[in-house]
């Protein structure tokens, strides 16, 4: 099923085709007229994938692949899986094909631990006005209460693109919501805010209560949440807890035998753990105060593995006033995260959010601690799971490159794409520590479809590595390069806009996999070598920017690869590199230098191409 473009626009203003349903709220009023996402042509994939995989293969590897995809794609059998497909994507009510498919794969059924594999974190600018954890943590939870007002009421406007709105489906996860380990797939939860009206705070591996209302019903203010986070502070430093939200760490079968053996342990432990799951969000107030990005992007990625319960998003404030949130990634992606921390940190930053007054003491319900009880079987668990973090989190580094020296306004005057930039930055900087191009994965969002989530950018291509090669040949001219450089970019964009409408390699390719049936052979495509070189992903990718955000990233997607995930500013470029210590500081360098030599090779080319106008 393929979906017409909507390029024309409609009196109201929407493209055509987009229709305001009357019966829903704000959020979701244009939801049921999302296009659904489409099938590509078989064709139109397998000549991409062959643009795609040409430049991480020799002549003779190339050859064999090519003969491969060509038989594949002339075979009845492709057509017969390209129909399948297309009847899936055509049966009723199926608004999106991939979307049940891709959360179990991606996501649900992935049984590694969610720390490190699979969370993501945003480092928030800090509030020189704030510096200690209760009123940072309190002005935090009071701006986020607004937002989820207008999330759970369906009051917030949809996100647009272009002047199309996007799906808004995935904002119902943002609050009281949790992941459950479960074997052979997690599942998740959401609970009703109305009668789950709480934040959970954890301290020094003490779980605690605070509602959110006071006793009349009405909101509790900025200093009554001061108050009791404060009070929470001081309980939780007397002593330590048992650190049972190590177990969220753990590989997702152990967590999952090791949540039975937690409830089975006293009777009162499934609903203590109700406490916490059911929570709006929960807040880590961590007894340290880091500053430097690197400090400050570990602790917000990982911490210290025991003060945190990785089921569920997270607020981390440090005894410093430095925050940040750690997403918690199976139901939704970055972009409604990320929105969520714009509002809280754009409002409070504006002054728009009424703090309110402090109430009388006779008002409050004070924080009350959840108590979990423990036996034998439980503090084994909970030791197998603190060594297990330790030793994961310990192979691995995190660098972070905060590049000032130019960013998208420099960028900008070359009338180039700051994304595609920097993605050819990349290139360049890892053909430096490895001597060839990088099979890049660049997430772009297709969120313009219904239950959209993501599809892949492959950002290494034939036209970035002639850029690439002719950038560490010294025979080249600057002007050759710079010609080279604007084909790279424009191939980059042209696959950018394949992806975000539904048209790339992966998900098709995925898809096809899918509906094999019970005991058919795998297609020689699959077998195929170069099928296997083009998804690994040396470098993991993806671009979030905004001015309230002092970092952001994830960890690798594969064992000999890299994170990187990346900001624009207009005067800099921000990356966070994560590996299993895999000469992470000194792909750094590259990419320091990769950036520089861009950007002179780009000012040559211009000034050489002036002089050259003038004569």
């Amino acid at each position: 099923m393929n979906v017409q473009p909507r390029s024309a626009f409609s009196s109201s203003g929407l493209p055509e085709g987009y229709r305001a349903d009357p019966k829903q709220g704000p959020m979701l009023r244009y939801q049921a007229s999302l296009p659904h996402l489409p099938v590509p042509p078989l064709s139109s994939t397998l000549a991409k994938y062959l643009e795609t995989i040409r430049p991480h293969l020799t002549s003779a590897e190339y050859a064999r692949s090519e003969a491969a995809v060509r038989e594949f794609g002339a075979s009845p059998r492709a057509a017969e899986l390209q129909k399948r497909l297309e009847a899936r994507a055509a049966e009723p009510g199926t608004a999106n094909w991939i979307a049940d498919w891709w959360n179990d794969a991606a996501y649900m059924a992935y049984r590694d631990p969610v720390v490190v594999f699979v969370s993501y974190f945003f480092v928030h600018m800090a509030d020189p006005a704030i510096q200690d954890a209760p009123k940072r943590a309190a002005t935090l939870i009071k701006a986020m209460l607004p937002f989820r007002t207008l999330v759970e009421s369906a009051q917030l406007e949809p996100e647009k693109v272009r002047g199309a709105p996007l799906c808004m489906d995935s904002y119902k996860w943002l609050f009281h919501a949790n992941r459950y380990p479960n074997i052979p797939s997690d599942t998740a939860h959401k609970f009703d805010p109305a009668t789950h009206n709480h934040v959970v705070f954890v301290r020094n591996n003490r779980f605690f209560e605070v509602q959110l209302a006071r006793a009349d019903g009405t909101e509790l203010s900025a200093a009554d949440l001061e108050t009791a986070i404060a009070d929470v502070i001081r309980q939780a430093d007397a002593h330590k807890g048992v650190p049972f939200g190590a177990l969220t760490s753990e590989n997702r079968d152990n967590w999952t035998h090791a949540r039975k053996r937690l409830i089975d342990a006293s009777p009162t432990n499934e609903a203590a753990l109700e406490r916490i799951e059911s929570a709006m969000i929960v807040v880590a107030l961590d007894g340290s105060s880091p500053t430097s990005r690197n400090d400050l992007s570990w602790g917000a990625w990982v911490g210290n593995g025991r003060n945190r319960w990785y089921d569920k998003h997270q607020l981390v404030v440090w005894d410093n006033g430095r925050s940040a949130f750690l997403g918690e990634h199976a139901c939704m992606d970055g972009t409604p995260t990320l929105r969520l921390n714009e509002f809280i940190l754009g409002s409070l930053a504006a002054n728009e959010i009424e703090l309110g007054s402090p109430s009388p003491s006779s008002m409050l319900t004070p924080p009350a601690e959840i108590v979990l009880t423990a036996n034998d079987a439980v503090l084994a668990d909970v030791k197998e799971a603190e060594k297990n973090f330790d030793k994961l989190v310990g192979s691995h580094d995190l660098q972070v490159l905060h590049y000032d020296a130019y960013g998208k306004s420099l960028i900008k005057q070359f009338k180039t794409s700051p994304d595609a930039w920097a993605q050819l930055v990349k290139q360049l900087a890892f053909h430096k520590l490895k001597g060839r191009p990088a099979v890049t994965y660049e997430s772009a969002q297709t969120r313009k479809f219904q239950r959209g989530r993501t599809e892949v950018i492959r950002a290494a291509s034939e036209q970035s590595k002639a850029w690439v090669d002719a950038m560490v040949n010294p025979n080249a001219t600057d002007a050759q390069r710079a010609t080279l450089f604007r084909s790279a970019v424009a191939r980059h964009a042209q696959y950018s806009a394949w992806a975000a409408d539904g048209q790339g390699v992966d998900r098709h390719l995925f898809g096809l996999k899918k509906v094999l049936k019970e005991g058919e052979a795998l297609p020689e495509i699959y077998k195929d070598p170069a099928f296997s070189i083009s998804s690994h992903w040396d470098l993991s990718t993806s671009q979030l920017s905004s001015k309230y955000l002092d970092g952001w990233g994830y960890g690798e997607v594969v064992p000999d690869g890299y994170g990187l995930s990346y900001s624009i500013g207009d005067d800099y470029i921000r990356w966070t590199i994560t590996s299993l210590k895999l000469e992470t500081e000194k792909f750094k360098a590259c990419l320091a230098a990769a950036a520089t030599e861009t950007r002179q090779m780009m000012e040559r080319a211009r000034q050489t191409e002036t002089i050259r106008t003038k004569l």
